[in-house]
């Protein structure tokens, strides 16, 4: 009989880790649909959780002058659940829930006044400055893996589809823009070899890209009604939120001890603008104009008994940002255990990150001129999974 490298239990540990690291990824990245529930052992299993983000994100300085605003970035949760049922003994499908992307800033008095002098300074008659913006998707999806025997392992086929809804709210001087989208399909498939005795993984899947059609209102702030009239007048945008692939492996290195890492390419390039116009007002965007992102994850696990397991991880985000706002590189180390309790088992995780400086400028069609210097952004992580 061949060697158990490491207890099965470490298997789904590598979970508890990658969340912490994916929910700081770059660009709106936030989370990702647990599919990995497919591989669990058990008839019928079901994984609930939710990671909780503080960026802490702030600028240095505002047109040369240092600045005075609190943090632009919010903190926020992401929620998660997935649940799967074994259909025969070659066949399971699971259905999941996660916010795959999603955003949310506020800006102090300073960049208000910035965003204003900019607009004027450019011709605008009136500074029609970003007080807040916010946006968030939902995902609901149903994936499935056929697997069959080829040599010592499985090899599987997974595949299936979702739909992604997309709420955009942004207020400016002169009023409310919100738009909405309550659903727009994508597909994800992807294939995987697996090796259980060894704790050996490797995984390829691809998540498609999502093109919004989204439509709405914008409101007159008090001051926007004296300008453009009181009336809430119709929008409509448009915006495509990315494609991405990604590898997965793991693989046991020693008895009671793991190895795994993920390289992810992501088509943030897609999202150069959002394109949207109110009526009566015309056609207007919103700048981005970011390079496609790589995110790449390594890390160690470890079981120490039975019924509790840990890992560490160090994760690099490559920066989408080309100046039109501050996107840059992002190292985050996390840790994470699991712990059989009770008639499931549970995940804990947390992971501190590091932002690196960077800057934006109007000459790269950013708003305003400001600059950022490291900053650190923290998470942590809890999920509670029960099989039978």
């Amino acid at each position: 009989m061949a060697t158990t490298w490491i207890k099965r239990g470490t298997l789904g540990l590598v979970g508890a880790c990658m969340a912490v690291g994916s929910a700081q990824a770059g660009g709106f990245t936030r989370g990702d649909a647990d599919t990995e529930i497919l591989y669990e052992d058990g008839t019928v299993a079901a994984r609930g959780g939710v990671i909780y983000v503080i960026p802490k994100r702030s600028f240095e300085t505002i047109s040369g002058a240092n600045a005075t605003d609190d943090d632009y970035s919010k903190n926020y949760a992401i929620p998660s659940f997935s649940a799967k049922a074994r259909i025969s003994q070659n066949l399971s499908c699971a259905f999941t829930y996660t916010q795959p992307f999603g955003a949310k800033s506020e800006y102090g008095a300073q960049a208000q006044a910035a965003d204003r002098a900019a607009d004027v300074a450019a011709g605008a008659p009136f500074g029609n400055a970003v007080i807040n913006s916010k946006f968030s998707t939902n995902e609901y999806g149903g994936t499935c893996a056929v697997n069959f025997d080829v040599g010592p392992g499985q090899l599987y086929f997974l595949g299936g589809g979702f739909v992604e809804s997309f709420d955009y709210r942004e207020t400016k001087t002169l009023g409310t823009l919100h738009l909405e989208d309550s659903s727009a399909g994508g597909y994800r498939i992807g294939t995987a070899y697996e090796i259980k005795e060894y704790a050996l993984r490797a995984e390829l899947m691809y998540r498609s890209q999502v093109d919004h059609d989204a439509s709405g209102n914008f409101t007159p702030s008090a001051f926007g009604a004296g300008v453009v009239g009181p009336a809430t007048r119709s929008a409509i945008g448009t915006g495509s939120l990315p494609q991405s692939v990604e590898l997965n492996l793991q693989s046991g290195i020693a008895p009671d001890w793991l190895a795994f890492g993920s390289v992810k390419w992501t088509d943030w390039s897609v999202l150069q603008t959002l394109n949207y116009t109110i009526t009566g007002l015309g056609n207007q965007q919103k700048n981005f104009f970011w390079k496609d992102g790589w995110t790449i994850t390594g890390g160690i696990g470890h079981s120490f008994n039975e019924n509790v397991s840990g890992a560490v991880t160090l994760t690099w985000d490559k920066g989408v940002g080309t100046g039109a706002d501050i996107m840059t590189d992002v190292w985050t180390l996390g840790a994470g255990a699991q712990i059989k309790s009770g008639p499931g088992v549970l995940r804990v995780g947390a992971g501190v990150s590091y932002l690196t400086s960077g800057s934006q400028s109007t000459a790269q069609r950013a708003d305003f001129n400001a600059t950022a210097g490291g900053d650190w952004a923290y998470a942590v992580s809890t999920s509670y999974k029960i099989a039978f």
